[in-house]
């Protein structure tokens, strides 16, 4: 059985479990959740105007804000939550307005949790939305929040004079967004424009696409995205899948501050979603780069445990970065290219610039712009016969295939090792968990 190399982290405050208590007619009501906080609950169907319970369940995610305090838990029950304006009205068509604002903290310890009803899916439906400027569904600006198990999609654009709207855009810090399903929206579907430490665990990105963009229809719709600014570290994608996107998969050019994304794929990106019709960039994992220019203070990210297969560009790209990378233990297959390390030196000259080790490069082509890179322990350097007989599947079909109970990734056979592959401890240890006497190539240990 195949496990996954990395380690999670345990997130800022575990998934709360509240303690619910029953009356004699068997309704759940408001009470003390396991971390000291108190659970309310909101429905399509309810009211403003009630009292929260489960059995008189708020309406609106904003009334449930109004309310919430540090350590508290709001429950949503499945259903559509439709939206068909902004919290407030454009300034001009190029303002940028929220349906949803989360603004108020919790604190380390007492996150504020939003979560979906065990067992159900609310969808944030805002595809109604009319306000004529760039449209934010949820505008995270608060610290310390716990989303999970949230839909949301149908962001729009209701003109071509801006570049992407957003399904989440994130400003502050210290946030979990767990298990989202974010598609279907003209723009990213999680979007971190700055603050640090925000953990996006386990969520799926797809479908999105920006059709009014300024710049060009398919663009600007990535599944994910970081352009954060300087001094906010500690940003981290982990267990995500990003797919059908029109632009790219991962994207973190002009983030000044270190991004690590692990334990997460990427496929298909770059065409109109559903089809294999050209659209945007096409990236995998777009890891850096400052719009093609040099920066001094450029900031390293990470990309491990990650697989890239059928993008329409790179699977793995460095995009102009001026800082060496780290790219360990990653699966690109049939991209093109694999793996691109375009960099960009201080007088402005391409040149190749990446710490690469333990990737396997396979089909598609392998690579481009590695002379200068410090690559070794890959698939293409050392004297090993890559075909499909390595792996126990090269299908690149089901790969969006229902995540574990637990919204952890599905254990899929695709692009895993042979018990005799040759690629097996071929790699170098570079501080990654792994079993046997050194590393296997790859994004799975065997």
């Amino acid at each position: 059985m195949k496990r996954s190399k990395f380690r999670k982290r345990a997130l800022p405050v575990a998934a709360v479990v509240a303690s619910i208590v029953t009356t004699a007619a068997g309704t759940a009501t408001v009470s003390s959740a396991a971390a000291g906080g108190r659970v309310y609950y909101v429905s399509p169907t309810g009211s403003d105007s009630a009292a929260g319970t489960q059995s008189a369940p708020w309406k609106t995610i904003a009334h449930a804000q109004s309310v919430v305090q540090a350590g508290d838990t709001v429950y949503f029950r499945g259903g559509t939550y439709a939206y068909n304006r902004a919290d407030a009205g454009c300034r001009s068509q190029t303002d940028r307005v929220d349906a949803i604002t989360l603004n108020k903290s919790g604190s380390s310890g007492s996150l504020i949790n939003y979560l979906a009803y065990p067992g159900e899916k609310p969808v944030f439906d805002f595809s109604r939305v009319t306000d004529n400027c760039r449209i934010k569904g949820f505008d995270v600006t608060g610290d310390w929040i716990h989303l999970k198990g949230l839909s949301v999609t149908g962001v729009p654009q209701n003109n071509n004079l801006n570049h992407e709207s957003w399904g989440i855009w994130v400003s502050g810090s210290n946030n979990t967004f767990e298990q989202l399903d974010l598609h279907h929206n003209m723009g990213p579907g999680l979007f971190i424009q700055d603050g640090g430490g925000n953990l996006v665990l386990n969520c799926d990105s797809h479908d999105n696409y920006d059709p009014h963009t300024s710049n060009g229809a398919g663009e600007s719709a990535d599944g994910f995205g970081a352009h954060i600014s300087a001094g906010h570290p500690g940003n981290v994608f982990r267990g995500d899948r990003a797919w059908w996107n029109s632009d790219d998969g991962f994207d973190l050019i002009n983030a000044f501050s270190s991004v690590t994304i692990e334990n997460s794929w990427a496929w298909l990106n770059g065409y109109l979603p559903g089809t294999t019709t050209a659209s945007g960039n096409g990236n995998g994992f777009k890891a850096g780069g400052y719009g093609g220019k040099y920066v001094s203070n450029g900031a390293k990210h990470t990309v491990r445990n990650s697989v890239a297969f059928r993008n329409r560009a790179a699977g793995f790209y460095a995009n102009h970065h001026t800082v060496a990378d780290d790219f360990f233990n990653n699966t690109s297959y049939g991209n093109h290219p694999d793996y691109n390390m375009l960099g960009i030196s201080p007088t402005g000259a391409a040149i190749g610039l990446g710490n690469l080790r333990n990737n396997i490069a396979y089909t598609g082509t392998l690579t481009s712009n590695m002379n200068g890179t410090n690559a070794a322990y890959n698939s293409w350097n050392l004297n090993v016969n890559l075909s499909n007989a390595q792996f126990q599947s090269v299908s690149t079909s089901g790969w969006d295939a229902p995540r574990q109970a637990g919204g952890s990734l599905p254990v899929l056979p695709y692009l895993r090792l042979t018990a005799n592959s040759t690629l097996i401890d071929k790699g170098v240890n570079v501080g990654l968990p792994y079993n046997g006497s050194a590393p296997d190539l790859g994004a799975f240990e065997h």
